[in-house]
């Protein structure tokens, strides 16, 4: 590392020799691998923009220039050359950097990203408040791959940009592939760029870019030189770059989904370590793919969509096996979300699988084009609750408070795996309305998990214990945690236990036996407290007139960083041990 030891910020780096780049290249890449085998994170992306990262530094002078990295999954040589090299063991870990480009963590991070597309709106907006200012010497770069760049907002940006005449350099990092291998239209365009084939006109030229490329982008000599051209040309340019995720690790570049973020691994080999509990209860999201799967040879209407994550989501499974009925429309939420309106206005049964940190990029099509028309969507939200290391950018802890509120929308929260697996098949027997099912990421809790579908009426809810003087509601798989706790506890006879399912509509009919029945009532939720189950519970309350203390167990109004699920859960207060030291103070 006899360079790398030498370098903390980019100035250092520009006192290198241009022919000492890349032995610097290939420290970087060990270094990174040594870290991320043991700490886990976002490898592949990362090891693919390493003479890319190297080059920007060296040419610009950031951060006085500003450069975004789109989604920001490759921005780990970035932040190792911006002053966090000594910090990047706690990558991902609590109270340690983000896996994120973050504005609070550095000044070279220009603008936080997290979800993809949003780099060219942010530089152009950048660029133009420097032409504002005078600051005309001033460059701005943004780095998008190729699978971000086929998004809707990324061509607002491309449309905007090609009409200013901003100091505005694009980077387009092509590897034909962001998490899954990119689909569509525009990567067939780029494919034959590559080739040479592509039709005369060049699409980015059109839109009034300077264009240069295809070139090689693990050739750190010829990216110094092309962006030290570039920084001559004035206007709008987009570079177009050629490069393999997961590079200079074999099996990361054989393997790039898995590679993507691949746990730990050895770092000697590259060989990923064996899956412990293979036996042990399948993940959410495998039980929704196997799930979907099974109704879909039965119920020929049944359609899956996903916006470019069917690896995520597994619907992986309905791709390989019914292929014609199960969709990936790439990074385009709102796309995926009115293209669902239409199949269910015309009698199909789509089931629409986001994320839920990603359904808000979609927010005005759930209300607009399918709660407003009453379109039965089945919207499955993969991802929901806190979800650990991606931090705040990804926790799944907003859709509760922005779906409630809108008129027509049917919210569920299975407790378990066969709860997800009956609500789904009641879904699709049909319904007069949307209906959000949303679960978290990770394991459930059962391994006899196929068994016979059964209906689950809809709003209902489900009493898990009798008690006589406390009732704790909860909601989704947290729900399990709470029983588990009820079963330890000393004096469990007092704690009555009430799996709510639905956030809309409540069960008000068992609600109001609660509400007699028992002294303290007690939600539990792995969501904002404003606006969650919680809320809704309060707001039953006000309706029926009743002055019962009720205490919510939620997220409070602040953003969440990163670290474990157990470890976020603590300090949310969303924890057993919480739930246990209030129900201590009650007795």
């Amino acid at each position: 590392m006899k360079h790398l030891e030498k370098i903390n910020f980019p100035a250092d780096l520009r006192q290198l020799k241009t022919a000492d780049l890349p032995h610097l290249a290939k420290e970087l890449r060990s270094f990174i691998i040594d870290i991320v085998a043991t700490k886990e994170g976002h490898l592949g992306a990362s090891l693919g923009v390493v003479e890319l990262t190297i080059a920007l530094h060296y040419v610009f002078n950031t951060p006085i220039d500003r450069l975004i990295w789109d989604v920001g999954h490759q921005a780990y040589v970035h932040k190792i050359l911006t002053g966090r090299k000594n910090l990047f063991d706690t990558n991902r870990q609590l109270g340690g950097i983000s896996g994120f480009p973050n504005r609070k963590e550095s000044v070279y991070d220009a603008f936080g990203t997290g979800h993809s597309s949003t780099s060219i709106s942010a530089i152009l907006g950048m660029a133009i408040a420097s032409k504002i200012k005078g600051e005309e010497d001033r460059h701005h770069i943004a780095v998008i791959g190729d699978a971000s760049i086929a998004s809707g907002m990324a061509f607002e940006g491309l449309n905007h940009a090609g009409v200013t005449d901003t100091n505005v350099l694009i980077i387009l990092n092509d590897n034909a592939i962001g998490i899954d291998p990119s689909v569509g239209a525009l990567k067939k365009y780029l494919t034959n760029v590559k080739k040479g084939t592509a039709k005369e006109e060049n699409i980015f030229e059109c839109l009034n870019f300077d264009y240069s490329g295809p070139v090689d982008g693990h050739d750190i000599t010829v990216l110094i030189a092309e962006l030290e051209r570039l920084k001559t040309v004035k206007g709008p340019k987009l570079l177009h770059i050629i490069t393999t995720k997961g590079k200079g690790l074999p099996q990361a570049e054989a393997d790039q989904v898995t590679y993507h973020a691949p746990g730990k691994f050895d770092k000697l080999t590259g060989d990923l370590y064996p899956k412990s509990l293979q036996d042990g209860p399948p993940k959410y999201q495998d039980v929704f793919g196997h799930t979907l799967v099974e109704l879909a040879l039965e119920n020929k209407k049944i359609i899956g969509i996903t916006p470019a994550m069917p690896t995520g989501s597994s619907l992986k499974f309905m791709m390989e096996q019914i292929p014609e009925r199960a969709l990936d429309v790439g990074i385009a939420e709102q796309h995926a979300v009115t293209m669902a309106a239409g199949m269910a206005a015309e009698g199909l049964v789509p089931f629409c699988n986001i994320y839920s940190t990603f359904l808000q990029r979609a927010y005005d099509q759930v209300i607009h084009d399918v709660a407003l028309q009453q379109l039965p969507v089945i919207f499955c939200l993969d991802r929901a609750g806190l979800v650990g290391q991606d931090g705040a950018t990804h926790h799944g802890i907003y859709d509760i408070a922005y779906l409630r509120c809108i008129p027509n929308m049917i919210i569920c929260a299975p407790r378990n795996e066969i709860e997800l697996r009956n609500i789904m098949y009641t879904a699709q027997l049909g319904l007069d309305r949307p209906i959000a099912i949303r679960y978290p990421r990770g394991k459930g809790v059962s391994k006899q998990w196929r068994q016979p579908f059964q209906k689950i009426e809809i709003g209902s809810a489900e009493e898990m214990k009798k008690g006589t003087k406390i009732a704790v509601l909860s909601l989704g798989h947290i729900g399990n945690s709470v029983g588990q706790l009820l079963q330890q506890m000393d004096n469990p006879e007092k704690v009555g236990h009430y799996n709510m399912r639905f956030v809309k509509p409540l069960d008000e009919k068992m609600l109001e036996r609660v509400f007699m029945e028992y002294e303290h009532i007690v939600t539990i939720e792995d969501g904002v407290k404003i606006g969650g189950m919680g809320s809704a519970i309060i707001e039953f309350a006000n309706k029926i007139g009743s002055d019962k203390k009720i205490k919510i167990f939620g997220i409070d109004d602040t953003f969440i960083e990163h670290g474990t699920v157990e470890e976020l859960q603590s300090l949310c207060h969303i924890d057993v041990l919480s739930l246990k030291n209030y129900i201590d103070e009650i007795y």
